[in-house]
């Protein structure tokens, strides 16, 4: 009997110190947001292959243990596959192109779509990857930079609820807010609105700051008191004090984030939904655009009132 509880004691103490399953993840795109993403995904019950078209990344990457690749393709193997991706084509080529993910995917496999692309899209990459029998979520992240670097963005996730119950330990090592919105594209739809009311507010700050320096008012007091106040939003919170020391640099690029007031119009459109607000808003951001601003942050807006009533709100 001794000899056979030993041997049960040993068997047991080998169960509890075996190596627990690693998963397999693939994260594509390493961008300003995809590089943190990833970088908080890292674990001991994790093995990472990133992938980006830029190699500016890898050496990091790789130091911290995991694979980096610029080929889709050495990612197909993985069990979860996130991407964090720029915009629709970009994901379009990714998952449907002759090189990209689609062709090489097996039954089973899961991709989570960080990205910010249109509604439209998203379903018809949604239903092109269950035919083949791949899971797939929208999950739109908000927040800026420095939340990505944090771990604590707000996720925005349109899938099955036991979907994104198997990929909830990991979502939650990218945020701190984690939201089920419905069906695959609700998670799009749902950071759309986000988005449309960010714009909505940064448009509004670029036309009326300008015309607080016009009349003589000072642009740092005019600040504070606005951030203050009740006509503080996220926006002025963030943008105000960047604008102040003519930085423009510190958000998304304008020609990427146009896409949003894109398919706002897109929907308003086809669902006879009048906008008026969020179109005034849109003739601000494509004035910026015409005006060569598409490389600054949507802060940069601004510039086309400065212009305009001849003043400079930055100091």
């Amino acid at each position: 009997m001794l000899g056979k509880d030993t041997s049960l004691t040993q068997t047991a103490r080998s169960s509890r110190m075996a190596t627990p399953k690693m998963t397999k993840i693939g994260f594509i795109g390493l961008g300003q947001m995809g590089k943190h993403m990833a970088k908080n995904l890292m674990g001991e019950d994790v093995e990472l292959t990133v992938c980006d078209i830029s190699q500016a990344q890898f050496a990091s990457f790789r130091a911290a243990g995991a694979k980096a690749t610029d080929n889709v393709q050495d990612v197909a193997g993985c069990d979860i596959i996130f991407l964090a991706l720029p915009e629709d084509e970009a994901v379009k080529t990714v998952l449907t192109g002759e090189k990209g993910l689609l062709p090489v995917s097996t039954p089973g496999q899961m991709v989570v779509d960080f990205s910010t692309i249109t509604y439209t899209t998203t379903v018809e990459l949604g239903a092109m990857l269950a035919a083949k029998g791949v899971i797939f979520l929208d999950a739109p992240v908000s927040g800026m930079e420095a939340r990505a670097k944090e771990g604590t963005l707000s996720i925005m996730v349109g899938g099955s609820a036991k979907d994104l119950a198997r990929i909830e330990p990991y979502l939650k090592r990218i945020g701190n807010k984690i939201l089920h919105m419905g069906p695959v594209g609700s998670g799009q739809l749902t950071k759309l609105i986000n988005q449309l009311l960010f714009d909505i507010n940064m448009a509004a700050l670029a036309e009326v700051l300008p015309l607080a320096v016009k009349k003589g008012l000072d642009p740092e007091k005019v600040g504070q008191i606005v951030n203050s106040g009740t006509g503080r939003s996220y926006a002025s919170e963030f943008f105000i004090p960047q604008i102040l020391k003519n930085d423009f640099s510190a958000g998304y690029p304008m020609r990427h984030a146009y896409k949003d007031l894109i398919s706002g119009a897109v929907i308003a459109a086809k669902e006879v939904i009048p906008m008026p607000v969020t179109m005034a808003a849109t003739v601000t951001y494509q004035t910026a655009l015409l005006k060569g601003h598409g490389s600054e942050d949507k802060g940069a807006m601004i510039k086309v009132y400065e212009e305009l009533l001849g003043v400079a709100y930055r100091k």
